[in-house]
């Protein structure tokens, strides 16, 4: 199945194809890679805090953000 991808703004697009030039991938790849570096260092600085005010318990074992089991 095909993941819900929002709009970037203007703004938003230029400063992610100037990141995946950096980075030397395209945007999309660049784009996951960035959301997978945010997630881990948000399970580093608040641990449990994302997990806690999650809806989705459909990838609990595999998300970065996983620090107890779903109720």
């Amino acid at each position: 199945f095909m993941a819900y991808m929002p709009e970037l703004s203007q703004s938003g697009s230029a400063t992610l194809r100037r990141l995946a030039w950096y980075i030397g991938k395209p945007m999309t790849k660049s784009l996951e890679r960035l959301i997978e570096m945010t997630a881990m260092k948000m399970a580093e600085i608040r641990p449990g805090e994302i997990c806690s005010k999650c809806r989705d318990d459909s990838i609990c074992e595999e998300c970065p953000f996983h620090t107890h089991p779903k109720k």
